[in-house]
């Protein structure tokens, strides 16, 4: 296995902006609704170029998530967007009861999510998102690696008619994909490296620092594999079995918590198919702070060292 390379770092804010402002020019019925931080979440790009369907909301999250399933009963198709923490707390009654229950056609962006959300602290931060959101009936779960993922999960969010979540990040992030080559398909992972000592299963912005950590483990003499797995939910279960029958060891890797996300999902399905040692690379039960990035990874032990660290316990145990 060759080391596997990261492209330019770029922002996923500034891709979603760009890509919204795109759909919205090409369809009428693309409609942004902004919870007043359009400068943060790049939403102003469409507050710009194309204000007749850029709507703010101002700072009312249940608010405009009525207001998103009332435009989508009369045909067109919202984008509410602000905070991961605010979309997915703050009005999760509405989302559960005018969005997933009735399944409209209302895309849900989740910026800041995470982390390294610039100094906001725990109240900007959101470490649950992805554990509340693939627990509502209805909701497609996506949580793209890249700014090429960004813009094609969006592309399938446009054509798909239901309720859709996406999970952005606020910094920029290092190139995996290639734009002219990448297709998003929706609950399919996919493997970014073949191994035959350990599977790492990796979602989001982590799976950058999956990557890393492949190369340096490469170096060790460890040949671990990745899998990626853009949707959290449907979850791609084949290539979850297939990933612990071949390498009999896994360790998933997130910027969320350990509880609910994708590590659950992954223990959810090797526990009924194929139980196998695992390992899992998140935040543990604290709250989280405000300090630098690489300050953040550290503690918070998410860091491409954390995921090696993991690697090399569940061989141990295997």
């Amino acid at each position: 296995m060759s080391m596997l390379t990261l492209g330019e770092k770029m922002a996923m804010r500034d891709i979603f902006g760009d890509t919204l402002l795109a759909l919205s020019q090409k369809d009428s019925k693309v409609v942004a609704l902004d919870g007043d931080l359009a400068n943060s979440t790049k939403l102003d790009k469409i507050a710009e170029g194309n204000p007749d369907q850029f709507l703010q909301m101002g700072i009312a999250e249940q608010n405009m998530v009525g207001v998103a399933a009332g435009l989508a009963t009369v045909g067109f198709q919202p984008w509410v967007t602000s905070f991961a923490a605010f979309i997915s707390k703050r009005s999760l009654d509405q989302i559960q009861v005018s969005v997933a229950q009735p399944q409209l056609d209302v895309k849900l962006i989740g910026a800041y999510s995470g982390l390294l959300t610039g100094y906001t602290g725990k109240t900007h931060q959101s470490l649950e998102d992805l554990a509340i959101m693939r627990s509502l009936s209805n909701m497609v779960v996506i949580a793209p690696a890249d700014c090429v993922e960004v813009k094609k999960a969006m592309e399938f969010a446009h054509q798909y008619k239901g309720p859709v979540y996406i999970r952005l990040a606020r910094d920029p992030l290092a190139t995996i994909f290639d734009a002219s080559s990448y297709n998003f398909v929706l609950g399919k992972g996919i493997k970014l490296a073949e191994g035959s000592d350990v599977t790492i299963i990796s979602t989001g912005t982590e799976t950058g620092r999956a990557l890393s950590a492949v190369n340096k483990l490469k170096e060790e003499g460890i040949s671990a594999g990745l899998l990626h797995l853009p949707t959290i939910k449907p979850i791609d279960k084949e290539a979850i079995i297939e990933a612990a029958t071949t390498t009999g060891a896994i360790v998933t890797a997130e910027e969320h918590s350990i509880y609910g996300g994708l590590g659950s999902a992954v223990a959810e399905i090797l526990v009924e198919n194929q139980p196998v040692p695992m390992r899992r690379v998140g935040v543990y039960d604290q709250n989280s702070e405000s300090a630098s990035n690489e300050a953040l990874l550290k503690k918070y032990k998410i860091s491409s060292a954390d995921i090696i660290d993991k690697v090399r316990e569940v061989i141990q145990q295997k």
